[in-house]
């Protein structure tokens, strides 16, 4: 941390816990600038930024004084250069950004320049969360067989990790099973006020960062501001780049009244998502305020932030009250830092307690808590919520309207081998899984109490359920022994698979064979439920068409239903030993038995035991030897390769061409998400990645994920648009990542096409609807696409970080008029291309494009040029963020 010039003289002292720290004021700054006592909290912290790094070029006065004039307006159109304290990463998008840097390192040394300058300036912390597949499960040694299998398939990623450790300052690495990168954050890395020496003297601030997974924003709850960007962004933030951005709307959630008995912090979760959907608030900081929040744990509103993405918003804010203390006090933190956290809220005017005027938000909405009722999301969007009392009714939907097999309802077909059939609409995937609740204690513990009350009336889970337990915690497996509870998830088969992300991230494993192969040859919709965050169509796994959102409770009652046919609020879960139907009701458990246990057996000593050691890892990361070379000796290797994006790159940046008699690459509906772009899980055998991988002596089995293969482009590059449900309408009726070569109407992978016109010297467009890129921070979603050619992508509208990604690949993302999409435009895909002007395009200007018929017609229209600052233009003149930085440091 650099302090900047401090033109407004609010540099000042305050003492907490026997220290004495500087700090930049603003209650000083308030006497030069006007009125800012009711900005939003975050804002405040955003403005704590800007007074501290004044310099007069990124950061000047007026942009300080443009929070005064937020304040009057409720929105500005100011940009600004934020500058968060830290990075966080995770280990798939966080081996490309390291890959990244030693590519980097390498270009540096080519243009004769010290590698060493390609440095992180900002603490960067990488958790090694995304690689652990659920290959095994219901059994005593299940997590011990993943992990030794993680470590079977990815010993080169680690490997390069391990070296990356040692090779780059500010850079450390906490190790598989360890947990997941966002609760490692919420229970241990994040201090809501951060601390840094300077020249002798310990300045405090509010804790802010920028992460490479979209759920970043889950120590929002914490009151810690930060939210997802993608890999490009983040190494950019690292490298002392500032993200560059509009002051932004504030949407206040105003929060009444209490959860009401058998609702929990996930059904509450699911209404705000739908919510705040409905509202609009993509590109805007959400804040949550209002008396409900003082009858929310800290992990309650964690579960709240950590779906930010689910709802659209760049952030979820929670501000520093008690609840906040009580939280660093259960989790370990120092007296010193809860002290500095009191002291330097108060005096900043961070501090939310009753009686103060509520903040002044752009727009707000109101949710009474006590209305909120057991709930999932699905089939395949998380703001998609369906009332538990309703789901049956919900698939029975889908199962028409998506899947097209109304009048196969009551299908059941025999599964080879075994004693039972499976039909539309069967549970084969239960998993407690992921951040969204494993890092809230009451809806875990109430989970093990399901499954208590369950095994003492004698039901037993339906044997076609694949169950698994994937906490982001090892303090969740202490909390959970100690109460007693691990018998009896063990006892329903939900034993300990591993500390990660698996079934929300795409890595459930496998099915058991004979219900694959039931599956499939018979094309049943079976269903997962699941207590993670994304739900999108191919994510979880491909036998799996319907995905469902719930509580880790109701993952549990699912798994002993085994169906999605059955309505849980009134038909029975199954029979006791005496032949008496056992209803959700008889084995759910009161709010007051939840808490009571969670306040007997989560301790503190447990937080502190645990992260003691965070970053030693097993004996496996131990043994793992690596050199100490500053550049990397890239091996052969199928996970990590060098980059080719810095090939043939000068000092300074050539003109950006046009783009003349491009040709449409794909044409794509709404709701493109980065899964359909860049997929995270299985690779298929006959795919461009599956024979890539063949020719290269990989066997099948041992395939792994696109999402751990990340760090080699050529696996990537295959993969993109390669999920199995995406829908290009250049061919109507199908499904999968194939498009049409126009020049001679074959229909062929989107890969092969790509390539015959990269042959052929032919650039590329992509164009889709509304909401393009929604879902995870992916940044090979942009590398793929232009390194296929890509240069331009015209959509009705884009999700931020994708937007924001493409640029920093150098790809442009332009949006069509109101009323105007390639559909309305009678498109087909058989159309070319041309965008003049390239080359002088300011931001957020427009620029004619033409397309051209196959019938020799011309149509021209007038697209938005989705590079929205001037250091985004910036990074897209020099061909990416990446070449900008490089020519910047090297100069």
């Amino acid at each position: 941390m650099i302090p900047g010039r401090d033109s407004l003289k609010t540099k000042k002292t305050l003492t907490a816990g026997g220290a004495t720290y500087a700090y930049y004021s603003l209650a000083e700054a308030e006497k030069q600038i006007g009125d800012i006592s009711r900005l939003p909290f975050s804002l405040k912290v955003l403005l704590e930024n800007l007074l501290r790094f004044e310099d007069d070029r990124s950061v000047t006065v007026d942009d300080v004084k443009a929070f005064a004039g937020w304040l009057k307006e409720g929105k500005s159109t100011r940009e600004i250069a934020y500058r968060p304290a830290r990075v966080l990463m995770q280990d798939f998008t966080g081996v490309p950004a390291v890959v990244d840097l030693a590519a980097m390192r390498d270009a540096m040394k080519k243009l004769g320049e010290d590698p060493e300058k390609i440095n992180p300036l900002a603490p960067v912390d990488l958790v090694i969360d995304h690689s652990v597949m659920v290959d095994y499960f219901g059994g005593p040694d299940s997590f011990k067989k993943n992990v030794d299998r993680e470590y079977e398939r990815n010993g080169e990623r680690y490997k390069f990790l391990k070296w990356g450790q040692g090779a780059f300052d500010n850079f450390r690495v906490v190790p598989p099973g360890t947990g997941i990168c966002h609760q490692v954050n919420l229970e241990y890395l994040a201090q809501t006020v951060w601390t840094a020496e300077h020249k002798g003297e310990t300045y405090a601030y509010p804790d802010t960062l920028v992460g490479t997974d979209s759920h970043t924003t889950m120590v929002n709850g914490l009151s810690v501001l930060g939210w997802g960007v993608g890999g490009i962004e983040a190494e950019a933030a690292m490298l002392g780049q500032p993200v560059s951005m509009l002051i932004p709307e504030v949407i206040g959630f105003k929060m009444t009244g209490k959860l009401p008995e058998g609702a929990t912090a996930t059904d509450l979760v699911l209404t705000v998502v739908e919510m705040l959907r409905k509202k609009g608030v993509v590109g805007k900081f959400v804040e949550f305020f209002g008396p409900g929040l003082d009858h929310l744990s800290l992990e309650d509103q964690a579960t709240i932030a950590n779906m930010a993405p689910e709802y659209g918003a760049t952030c979820g804010f929670f501000p520093i009250d008690n609840e906040t203390l009580r939280y660093l006090k259960a989790t370990g933190r120092s007296e010193d830092r809860i002290a500095l956290v009191e002291a330097y809220a108060k005096e900043q005017g961070m501090w939310r307690e009753a009686g103060t005027p509520d903040p002044v938000f752009t727009d707000t909405l109101e949710l009474d808590l006590t209305s909120v009722v057991p709930s999932l999301a699905g089939p395949k969007r998380p703001q998609d919520r369906v009332l538990l009392s309703e789901a049956p009714e919900g698939f029975a939907s889908a199962l028409d309207k998506e899947y097209g097999k109304a009048d196969e309802a009551g299908k059941r077909v025999a599964v080879k081998g075994e004693s039972f059939d499976i039909g539309h609409g069967d549970v084969t995937i239960a998993a407690i899984t992921s951040c969204t609740n494993t890092s809230n204690p009451s809806v875990l513990i109430a989970a093990g109490l399901v499954a208590r009350n369950a095994r003492a009336r004698g039901l037993a889970v339906k044997p076609w359920v694949k169950t698994s337990l994937a906490p982001g915690s090892q303090v969740v497996t202490d909390y959970l022994d100690a109460a007693g509870l691990t018998d009896d998830l063990d006892a329903l088969g939900f034993n300990l698979v591993g500390y990660g992300c698996t079934t929300c991230i795409g890595n459930s494993g496998p099915l058991p064979p004979a219900i694959s192969e039931a599956v499939n040859e018979n094309d049943l919709a079976v269903a997962s439920v699941l207590s993670g965050n994304r739900n999108f169509e191919g994510r979880v796994s491909q036998d799996v068409r319907a995905n469902y959102l719930a509580s880790p409770p109701l993952v549990v009652a699912y798994a002993l239903a085994g169906s999605m046919n059955i309505n849980l609020t009134k038909d029975p879960l199954g029979e006791d030993s005496e032949g008496n139907f056992v209803f959700l009701k008889d084995i759910w458990p009161t709010n007051r038995e939840i808490a009571e246990v969670v306040r007997e057996h989560v301790t503190a000593q447990m937080f502190a035991t645990r992260y003691a050691d965070v970053f030693k890892g097993d004996d496996q990361w131990r043994a793992i030897d690596v050199g100490d070379g500053q550049t990397y000796q890239w091996p052969t290797s199928t996970y990590v390769a060098n980059p080719p994006y810095f090939e043939g790159m000068t000092k300074e940046p050539k003109a950006v061409e046009p783009i003349k008699s491009a040709r449409v690459l794909a044409l794509f509906g709404e709701s493109i998400t980065t899964d359909h772009i860049s997929p995270a899980g299985a690779i298929k055998e006959d795919s461009p990645a599956g024979e890539y991988l063949k020719s290269h002596q990989v066997p099948v089995e041992e395939f792994n994920s696109y999402g751990s293969r990340r760090g080699n482009h050529e696996v990537m590059m295959r993969g993109t648009f390669a999920n199995i449900r995406i829908k290009n309408k250049m061919l109507p009726g199908t499904e999968g990542g194939v498009t049409k070569f126009t020049p001679t109407g074959e229909e062929m992978p989107i890969y092969n096409a790509a390539m015959k016109y990269k042959e052929n010297g032919t650039p590329l467009v992509v164009m889709a609807g509304e909401q393009y890129g929604t879902g995870s921070s992916r940044d090979w979603a942009a590398k793929g696409t232009i390194l296929l050619g890509v240069r331009a992508v015209i959509a009705k509208s884009f999700e931020r970080i994708h937007r924001s990604n493409l640029i920093g690949m150098g790809v442009m993302p332009l949006q069509f008029k109101d009323g105007e999409g390639w559909e309305e435009l009678g498109l087909t895909g058989d159309e070319e291309v041309t965008i003049e002007g390239v080359d002088s395009i300011e931001p957020r200007s427009t620029i004619p494009v033409s397309i051209k018929f196959a019938n020799g017609d011309e149509k021209k229209i007038e697209a938005l040029v989705r590079i929205d600052t001037a250091d985004e233009l910036d990074y897209f003149r020099h061909g990416g963020i990446l070449h900008y930085v490089i020519r910047k440091l090297a100069a």
